[in-house]
């Protein structure tokens, strides 16, 4: 399939604020929560990762996840156009519930207005039940960081992992 929009962002890491309609952010949500209960034998995340990465990367044992749910599991700000149009989804499978949301709420921690829009449209930020998807994301950047990769979101990813911690 040919998408004729372009991605919003060049880079997974949001470079700068978006001025996006109400509307795109009612369909991100509303798609979330389409893909999310879809039926899949699919795995994007395992346990065993979120076991060894979360106390190596976050400092926190690993949550329990209280759902899995489906998640298209790399949803980034390159990965999207407006209209709302989700690309590149040879990664889909179960994950924590709130995964996706945790993920584009990381690739927007360089952009505070858009990080909290994010967090605002996606409620399972900030919640019980979105703690074990937002500590594995964290963890994944932060490995990420440690490799060489994605530099520029070291300070807001090192942030993060200490409000997780307090949590």
């Amino acid at each position: 399939m040919r998408v004729d929009q372009p991605v919003l962002s060049d880079d997974p890491i949001l470079q700068h604020d978006l001025q996006l309609p109400d509307s795109w952010w009612a369909d991100l949500a509303g798609t979330l929560q389409k893909v999310s209960v879809v039926d899949t034998d699919r795995v994007a995340v395992r346990q065993q990762y979120m076991q060894r990465a979360i106390p190596e990367f976050v400092g926190i044992p690993a949550p329990a996840v209280s759902c899995w749910t489906t998640a298209h599991s790399d949803l980034h700000w390159a990965n999207v156009t407006e209209p709302l149009r989700i690309l590149d989804w040879e990664g889909w499978g179960r994950a924590p519930e709130g995964f996706d949301a945790a993920t584009l709420y990381a690739y927007s921690l360089n952009q505070p207005d858009t990080a909290a829009r994010v967090r605002a449209v996606l409620p399972v930020l900030g919640s019980p039940a979105g703690l074990a998807a937002e500590a594995t994301v964290c963890a994944e950047l932060l490995q990420t960081v440690s490799r060489g990769d994605n530099f520029a979101l070291d300070g807001p990813l090192r942030g993060w992992s200490e409000e997780l911690c307090r949590r």
